[in-house]
């Protein structure tokens, strides 16, 4: 008998940021260690991560991070989890192993896993079981413990015909829940969505038709960590005598690696070079990631790119997930190619390049897996209530139904789940650029007020040895007002300024910290007055 606890350091109420806990007795099982990519309101932010305060603290009792698959929602933040906890060991396997190393993973901290190989920790251990996905060698994990064992699915989706690096083992899972389940963590991304997923993800009869009636250029927009989607492009392509030029280094490297591998089958001879760019029938393969979307396209029609200049004649194929951060400047994009003639495509609603469980999908793992506790994890809440329902409607009473969200803490003691209520507080870690360091909340709200209000800089010079004001004060706006036009508030700015720094001078002392809280205070007061308007305003007053 043992005490097991459940939690989500993200994930839960969310697209993206996936990472779960499980500990049993003192030891700590980490499944994924995501991303999720900010939204337009978060501005300059490249993506968030989890907050990892409670794995630092306990990271002598941690046994491992076990990753599901090579995409950013579940593996994105590993690197960033490393340089807190250098020591820790991520265990993939090998086609998840080269995503995290070609994201800076160092080599020396991944153990590779293979699919159906048990990993023993002493009294539990892990068993992988292959899944399918948009992503080769992706797994669900089987976690073993003394009262039963603990699954989490990852992304799926049920197609018998995914053969290959994207079969799914059903025999495997129905195996483990003959033997015993006592909760099944699993995504609800699409949990409103009827039927099965499958075949509505099968792209490559759309890609055939749309070569065959475009017989001149066709750029395809793709993700690269959607390699189901690029073979289907590669299938389509197949005998059709025409070049595929793969642009952009990461693409490349995807693609190598997989056909060295074996991951990808592609016709001898079909990948061409730079070449091949000037033929008229050419079909070229440009990737984005999610951090930046249509940055690519975006380059081609402004004419920043060095290899491709656009053409009327154009095709271009946007073979990629829309993400709410991304469909207005999806709009954009495809108003800029109107203007050069371009044909556009987007895939239709009645496909989806996301391959995530659907209804149909969701009731075969739980019929299969027969948990005792079923909690719906990965997704917007109402989402989570939706994969909960799905539950709820094969007969797993509502007590039995965990929904919870990000520092929620599911309490398991012999095998029965106890009402404690305990929660502890997880922060969203915002990063920017290559900073690894959390930007914060204030950082966010600074950049919300000058995006919205603009800033107010003022700099003065004040004499050290006679103690008087010297230069200044000088005022410069921007993105507040339009100085030509507002002399006489200029004016009244500088006297506002001049007047708070003459009465904080005095012959012995110069505190300069009053000086620059004052300014802000009254110089805010009067531009509120005036304006209605609160811009960021930023005092430098120094001594020579």
């Amino acid at each position: 008998m043992c005490k097991i606890k459940i939690f989500g350091l993200g994930g839960l109420n969310e697209n993206g940021k996936n990472c779960y806990v499980v500990e049993v007795d003192n030891d700590i099982f980490v499944f994924d260690a995501g991303l999720k990519y900010a939204t337009g309101n978060l501005l300059g932010i490249d993506y968030i991560i989890p907050d990892f305060s409670y794995l630092i603290k306990n990271k002598k009792r941690i046994k491992g991070v076990f990753i599901t698959h090579g995409h950013q929602e579940n593996m994105g933040s590993v690197v960033d989890l490393l340089n807190q906890i250098p020591t820790l060991k991520i265990y993939a396997t090998k086609f998840t192993k080269f995503c995290l190393m070609e994201d800076g993973v160092n080599e020396e901290s991944i153990i590779e896993i293979k699919a159906h190989k048990k990993i023993n920790f002493g009294v539990c251990s892990i068993f992988p079981i292959e899944m399918s996905h948009s992503v080769p060698d992706a797994v669900m994990y089987v976690l073993n413990t003394p009262d039963g064992a603990i699954c989490y699915t990852g992304d799926f989706t049920i197609d018998p015909a995914m053969m290959g690096h994207y079969e799914m083992d059903l025999g495997k899972i129905a195996y483990i829940g003959k033997q015993g389940v006592l909760a099944l963590l699993c995504e609800s991304i699409f949990s409103e969505n009827p039927g099965h997923t499958s075949p509505k993800h099968k792209l490559e009869s759309f890609f055939k038709d749309i070569i065959k009636h475009n017989e001149k250029r066709i750029i395809f927009s793709v993700l690269p960590d959607h390699l189901y989607t690029i073979e289907e492009i590669f299938n389509a392509c197949a005998n059709t005598h025409r070049k595929i030029i793969v642009m952009g280094k990461k693409l490349q490297n995807m693609i190598n690696y997989s056909i060295e591998n074996k991951y990808l089958t592609v016709e001898e001879g079909i990948i061409g070079d730079l070449s091949n760019l000037k033929d008229n029938n050419a079909i070229v393969l440009i990737s984005d990631d999610r951090a930046n979307p249509y940055a690519n396209i975006n380059k081609i029609f402004t004419g920043y790119d060095k290899f491709i200049n656009l053409l009327a004649t154009d095709t271009i194929v946007f073979a990629e997930p829309k993400y709410d951060s991304s469909e207005k400047l999806f709009v954009k994009i495809e108003n800029e190619l109107a203007k050069y003639g371009c044909n556009v495509i987007d895939i239709p609603k009645n496909y989806s390049i996301l391959q995530h469980a659907s209804k149909e999908d969701l009731m075969l793992m739980i019929k299969l897996v027969n948990p005792t506790y079923y909690m719906p994890v990965k997704g917007d809440y109402r989402y989570m209530v939706g994969n909960a329902n799905v539950a709820s409607s094969l007969g797993i009473s509502n007590e039995n139904i965990i929904l919870k969200q990000n520092g929620d803490i599911v309490n398991i003691d012999d095998k029965v789940l106890q009402d404690k209520f305990e929660h502890f507080n997880v922060d969203d870690i915002f990063i920017d650029g290559k900073s690894s360091d959390d930007i914060g909340d204030l950082v966010i709200k600074d950049r919300e007020v000058l995006a919205e209000n603009g800033i107010v800089l003022i700099s003065a010079t004040v004499s050290k040895k006679e103690k008087v004001l010297l230069v200044g004060p000088e005022i410069v706006t921007r993105g507040f007002i339009y100085v030509k036009d507002s002399k006489e508030m200029i004016e009244e700015i500088k006297k506002i300024c001049e007047k708070v720094i003459n009465d904080n001078i005095t012959p012995k002392y110069v505190d300069y910290n009053l000086i620059r809280s004052q300014i802000r205070e009254e110089l805010g007061k009067y531009l509120y007055e005036e304006t209605e308007c609160k811009p960021m305003i930023i005092a430098v007053v120094q001594e020579v």
